[in-house]
């Protein structure tokens, strides 16, 4: 799959890297932005306040299938949207879902490294499901389907709680799957 990062930091180099490794044809772009009208699926894994500065940077992203990584921790949405995915939609007009941002990119390396792989919450469009879901199993990690595009401002809601448990563990996987799957 050709694949376009934009954002270099720890979640984007580390997803971009993984990605290499599994074969996928990656190309990283940073804060200048650039063209992605070559790649299949663009990540966007820049500040979660920084959304709208990044997309007006991004040439060829129109019709994209779109994963938002983004985090609002201590930041709302642009323009009044519910959600960082929502107004990446409302940009892009491509298929678009959340995902990665629900997980420690300090242990991105290891996901592969216990007896089950690590869960990875996503939501969004169902057109975006196949590349998606391939692209979570390639980091190492099970997608965890949380339901349509409407639902990414409960799973950005979800950060705070994640940092919280961190603060008592450190950096964690979580998992989560049916009975028959444990």
């Amino acid at each position: 799959m050709r694949i376009t990062v934009v954002g270099r930091g720890n979640v984007g180099g580390g997803l971009a890297d993984l990605w290499e490794r599994a074969g996928h044809e990656v190309k990283r772009i940073g804060r200048d932005g650039g063209d992605v009208s070559e790649a299949e699926v663009v990540l966007l894994a820049v500040p979660g306040g920084a959304i709208a500065e990044a997309l007006v940077k991004v040439e060829g992203i129109e019709g994209k299938t779109v994963i938002d990584a983004t985090n609002l921790y201590g930041v709302v949405p642009p323009d009044g949207f519910p959600s960082n995915a929502e107004f990446v939609k409302s940009k892009t007009n491509g298929p678009t879902a959340k995902s990665f941002n629900v997980n420690y990119a300090s242990l991105y390396s290891r996901a592969g490294d216990g007896r089950a792989r690590p869960g990875n919450l996503w939501c969004g469009d169902e057109e975006a499901r196949e590349p998606v879901e391939r692209l979570n199993r390639d980091a190492g990690y099970d997608p965890v389907y949380m339901g349509p595009i409407e639902n990414a401002a409960i799973q950005e809601g979800a950060v705070p709680v994640i940092f919280a448990i961190g603060t008592g563990m450190g950096p964690f996987f979580y998992r989560m799957a049916p009975p028959d799957q444990l």
